[in-house]
């Protein structure tokens, strides 16, 4: 039996994703499991890795992206027994999740709970862990407090702004004009980054300075969002959207300005938010709060926003629509 992929043929535009046919299913080793993909989604994450810009993967071409998956487990390896056939999971792949079929470790794995959306599980994966880390982990944000979100309409920061309304924030996002009126949406205040100076704008409004910045603009952005700042605040950069957009920025410069800002005692605090790294690193934390975010789903608290539903076979235009940045939610891949 044979099962279709998406493949990066060379590092590129969305033209490099190419779609492949493989004869043989993959079989599951020693504490791996296969699993038959369901949902994966078509993120920013993506674009970059596809480009072969993204810090977290070393891998050539060819291989397939992909970084969030739900599907069902279709046949179990040895020494796994915590999980069954046909029970549905949900897994942070960071590669290889643009394929039908998918081997991957039982113990990284976490069920997903029954009566559940697969294109909202599946939403909650990248851009809603990623947001909940950052709010609850990088900031510890504590109720009530005030942000600012950059690039408020895009996936991550809807997912924070959802986060940020059970916590009663009064939250700041920026974005193009024409997305303001969802940002308002959730309660939150717009600033136009087109023809408005956020730094000017939060300093008007916010003259003792404000608890946390979520920045994935880097570049010249991370140094005006430490000048908006409390002294106790903290700066959380988790993008390279100025760096891969060719806007003068470098991922590495970003990262290595970080880590030496939070060395100063002089300036707010300041880290660099990798998921890649802390799902290695922690995956106990990857496994309780995609266990919580489930929980909210359930519960109606949050509700992911689906800007599209495409067919695996449609990865490059998904990828086309992330980059030109005109969507408002996310973009998922249906693997059925």
């Amino acid at each position: 039996m044979g099962y279709k992929k998406v493949v990066i043929t060379a590092f590129g535009g969305p033209e490099v994703l190419k779609l492949s046919s493989e004869a043989e299913l993959p079989e599951p080793s020693k504490g791996k499991v296969r699993i038959k993909g369901l949902f994966t989604s078509a993120a920013f994450t993506d674009t970059l890795i596809r480009r072969g810009i993204y810090l977290g993967v070393k891998n050539k071409p060819p291989f397939s992206p992909g970084y969030d998956l739900i599907g069902t487990i279709d046949k179990i390896g040895e020494d796994v027994a915590h999980l069954k056939k046909g029970q549905k999971v949900a897994a942070l792949t960071v590669i290889g999740a643009y394929s039908e079929y998918i081997c991957l470790d039982a113990n990284a794995l976490v069920p997903v709970p029954d009566g559940l959306d697969d294109s909202e599980s599946v939403s909650l994966i990248l851009s809603y862990l990623t947001a909940y880390q950052m709010l609850y982990r990088s900031a510890k944000i504590k109720p009530g407090q005030t942000i600012l979100i950059h690039a408020c309409a895009g996936a991550v920061g809807i997912a924070m702004l959802q986060l940020g309304k059970l916590l009663n924030l009064k939250m700041y996002g920026t974005a193009s004009k024409a997305k303001h009126h969802f940002i308002e949406k959730y309660g939150a205040i717009p600033i136009d980054y087109k023809n408005e100076d956020f730094v000017k704008r939060i300093k008007m409004s916010e003259p003792e300075g404000i608890d946390a910045v979520f920045d994935p603009i880097g570049g010249s952005y991370f140094p005006r969002s430490l000048k908006v700042l409390k002294k106790s605040g903290t700066l959380v950069g988790f993008g390279y959207q100025n760096s891969a957009g060719g806007n003068g920025g470098n991922v590495v410069l970003d990262y290595f300005k970080i880590l030496f800002w939070n060395l100063l005692p002089t300036k707010p605090s300041a880290n660099f938010y990798i998921i890649s790294s802390w799902h290695k690193e922690h995956i106990d934390w990857f496994k309780e709060d995609l266990g919580q975010l489930f929980k909210l789903l359930s519960e109606g608290k949050i509700k992911p926003e689906i800007a599209k539903i495409m067919d695996l076979s449609e990865a490059s235009e998904a990828h086309r629509l992330v980059e030109e940045a005109k969507i408002e939610g996310k973009i998922v891949l249906s693997l059925k």
